[in-house]
C-alpha cells in the first residue's frame, strides 16, 4: 500500500513538472451541489436557508435534492437527545459538494447553536464521508442535530451509495455524545479532540473490550486535561464500542478530519503506546508535501 501511495505521489510530482495536473491529485471540486432541505420549511424560511447555502431555486432538481422529515429526526435521535431539541418540525438543511482528493471534510455552519463544525466533521468521517465540502444552515438559531442525517442522505445520493442504518446510528450517537460531553466539560474543542483520538485508538487497535477502551479514554482525557464525570466517561466507552463494529480505518479518519488531528498534535497528545506515531496523527496534505519535498530533494 505504501509503495502504491509513493508511486502515485511521484507520478503526481512528475506530472506537475511536465505542466499538467493528474485527476487523482486535483479532482474537479466544482461538481453539482446536492442539497438536503428540512421538510417543514416555510417559503420564507426556505429562501433564507437557500441564500445561506449559496444555492438558487433554479439549481435544485429532483436528482440533486433530498428531504429530511421530523420522522427521520426521531428515528435516529429519539432517546439520545431531549425531545424538545428535536421538536416537531424539520428545519435543518445542508449542501454537500465533492472536493478535491486529499481535501478531507470541511464544514461551515450558519445559525447552528449546538453542533460545531468540528463535531460534524468528526461524525461524518465516522459515517464514511470523504473529501467533501458541507454547509449547514438553519432559518434561525437551531440546534442542528438533524442536519447530520441530511448531510449523510445527500452524500449517499451524490455518490450513488447506501449508508447502512447502523452507520447512521453510530454517527448521530457520536454527534450527540460529543455535544453532551462538551456541555458538561465546557470545552467543545478539547471534547471533539478526545472523541477523535479515542476513535483513532479504537480503530487502530481493534479495541472492543470496555475496560481497554476505558483505559484509553482515561489516558487521553488526562493528557488533554479534561475532567470527565462517570456518566460522560461511560457514554464515550459505549460510543466507542459501537464505533468498533464499523471497521473504520484510522488513517482514513486522520485524512478526512486532518484539522482536528493537527490540533491534537498541537496539544502534545502522545498516542505512541497505541501504535500511533505523531506522523500518523497528521493530515494527508502534510504527508503529500513531505513526500514531494523528498522526491525533489
Amino acid at each position: 500500500m505504501k509503495i502504491r501511495r509513493m508511486a502515485a505521489v511521484l507520478a503526481a510530482a512528475a506530472a506537475v513538472t511536465m505542466g499538467f495536473t493528474p485527476a487523482a491529485v486535483m479532482a474537479d471540486a466544482g461538481t453539482t451541489p446536492f442539497v438536503s432541505l428540512g421538510a417543514d420549511l416555510s417559503s420564507q424560511q426556505r429562501a433564507t436557508v437557500l441564500k445561506l447555502l449559496g444555492v438558487t431555486e433554479q439549481e435544485l432538481t429532483e436528482d440533486t435534492t433530498v428531504t429530511v422529515t421530523n420522522s427521520d429526526e426521531h428515528q435516529y435521535l429519539d432517546g439520545k437527545v431531549d425531545a424538545r431539541m428535536i421538536g416537531t418540525r424539520a428545519l435543518s438543511s445542508c449542501k454537500v459538494e465533492n472536493a478535491a482528493e486529499g481535501t478531507g471534510i470541511k464544514v461551515e455552519t450558519h445559525n447552528i447553536t449546538y453542533v460545531t463544525p468540528s463535531m460534524y466533521e468528526n461524525a461524518l468521517a465516522t459515517a464514511g464521508m470523504k473529501n467533501a465540502e458541507v454547509v449547514v444552515a438553519g432559518p434561525t438559531n437551531i440546534s442542528g442535530t438533524a442536519a447530520l442525517v441530511g448531510a449523510m442522505k445527500a452524500y449517499a445520493k451524490m455518490n450513488g451509495e447506501v449508508i447502512e442504518p447502523t452507520v447512521i446510528d453510530s454517527a448521530t450517537d457520536e454527534l450527540v455524545t460529543t455535544g453532551q460531553v462538551a456541555q458538561d466539560t465546557g470545552d467543545a474543542d478539547k471534547t471533539t479532540q478526545l472523541i477523535a483520538a479515542a476513535k483513532q485508538v479504537v480503530a487502530e487497535n481493534d479495541l472492543t473490550d470496555p475496560k481497554e477502551i476505558g483505559s484509553a479514554v482515561d489516558d487521553i482525557s488526562s493528557q488533554l486535561e479534561i475532567k470527565l464525570s462517570d456518566e460522560d466517561r461511560q457514554l464515550i466507552i459505549e460510543l466507542m464500542q459501537k464505533i468498533s463494529n464499523l471497521d473504520l480505518d484510522s488513517k482514513d479518519l486522520t485524512q478526512q478530519v486532518g484539522s482536528i488531528y493537527k490540533e491534537i498534535q498541537n496539544q502534545g497528545l502522545d498516542l505512541s503506546k497505541y501504535g500511533i506515531s505523531k506522523a500518523e496523527a497528521t493530515g494527508f496534505l502534510d504527508k503529500l508535501i513531505q513526500w514531494v519535498r523528498q522526491f525533489f530533494n
